[in-house]
């Protein structure tokens, strides 16, 4: 099988057990191997990730790569996932022979042990995936590599353990390989049964991925009701509080809990009201008769709410692709929050850090963020802080 255009970095040696290892698959480093302005960098993904640094450090960056990661298990075309793939391609980097890309990747833990995807990708002369390698316990289960540039395939092989070592078989240059194997690997091996269960933990682990960065000058603006899931940008939150103050009642109150620590004044509920239209609004309900429009809140408040509400609710009001196949009790949301101290104050930060770790504790949901400066966020139980340098 020909060698990757961009090469992968070698199969590591498989670690040790973590002990207390979540069945729930997650991810716990992200790679950037050659991506953006980053080279040989690997952040460790706790619970509660706050990526830190000055401007330019390439915090932005390292949360496009993660979803972009999430968007190719969830079955994307490149095309889709990579609107400006040159962007990608680390400043200065010599083109082999004609061509130039990026490398990215990531280790998913869960039943299966830690199980790692490390992906190349090609931008010039054309978009392709050139090489993809899917490793556990330092065994490749899965790697792929360009055969023949003039055609829009890569030669796959993948681990067998039956009458062949491996199955070879080619593959589009398109999509993440790693997502194609259960409709390519009959599974009637070990070997093969233990790429299904490799691949599956990967892909469960990217699905559920809510990338959220709320913004207040569309959250101040009634919305009309419709699907009740909450959109990246949190405009429609008024909608989603109309539905989550029904469903369940318990999160609501802890809910309106956190925002009465962390928006001035008194507040007795948090209501969506029905307008004549048809549309809703977000009013803070003041306790003596006064309510409080969400239009005149500012923006602290506002990205503070909505961030509170996305810690306290669940994929099925979040408007994500997750794996529907898979049972909930077996995933976990992770949330991209890019900026997460943006706009907040000291109380609001604090409040939301608590929140934050309570929430991610617990297991059934995982928080990757980025702030310039992470110091108010720095020994916190549950809370891994990474510092970037430009």
């Amino acid at each position: 099988m020909a060698a990757p255009s961009l090469p992968l970095p070698p199969v590591p040696a498989p670690a040790p057990p973590a002990a207390g290892r979540s069945d729930r698959p997650h991810l716990t480093e992200l790679r950037l191997s050659a991506y953006a302005g980053h080279r040989a960098v690997a952040l460790p993904l706790g619970p509660f990730t706050l990526i830190a640094g000055d401007s330019g450090s390439g915090k932005t960056s390292a949360l496009r790569a993660y979803e972009a990661l999430a968007r190719l298990g969830g079955g994307a075309p490149l095309t889709e996932v990579f609107a400006d793939p040159a962007s990608c391609v680390p400043e200065g980097a010599r083109p082999d022979g004609r061509r130039r890309g990026f490398r990215i990747g990531c280790t998913a833990d869960g039943p299966e042990g830690p199980v790692r995807l490390d992906v190349a990708v090609q931008t010039e002369p054309g978009l392709r995936i050139v090489g993809e390698r899917l490793t556990a316990d330092g065994r490749t289960l899965l790697e792929t590599a360009l055969g023949n540039p003039g055609q829009r395939i890569v030669q796959a092989a993948w681990h067998n353990t039956g009458s062949a070592p491996v199955t070879r078989a080619s593959l589009p240059d398109d999509r993440l390989g790693t997502v194609l194997l259960p409709l390519r690997v009959a599974g009637r091996t070990p070997g093969q049964r233990r790429v299904l269960a490799a691949a599956e933990q990967m892909v469960v682990a990217l699905r559920s991925v809510f990338a959220c960065d709320p913004r207040p000058d569309r959250m101040r603006l009634p919305v009309p009701t419709g699907s009740g899931r909450l959109l990246g940008g949190c405009d429609n939150l008024a909608e989603v509080m109309w539905r989550t103050r029904v469903e369940c009642a318990r999160r609501h109150q802890l809910f309106v809990a956190a925002v009465r620590a962390g928006c001035r004044g008194p507040v007795t509920d948090v209501l969506a009201e029905r307008l004549a239209d048809g549309t809703v609004r977000g009013v803070l309900d003041r306790g003596d008769g006064t309510r409080t429009e969400f239009a005149r809140l500012g923006d602290g408040e506002l990205r503070y709410l909505a961030l509170a509400l996305l810690l306290l609710t669940g994929p099925g009001v979040l408007a994500l692709d997750a794996p529907g196949e898979v049972p909930s009790a077996m995933r976990t949301l992770t949330v991209l929050a890019d900026g997460l101290e943006r706009a907040l104050d000291p109380r609001q930060r604090a409040e939301l850090l608590g929140l934050g770790a309570r929430m991610c504790e617990r297991g059934h949901i995982r928080l990757v963020g980025t702030a310039g400066d992470a110091a108010w966020a720095e020994g916190t139980p549950g809370v891994t802080v990474v510092h970037l340098t430009p």
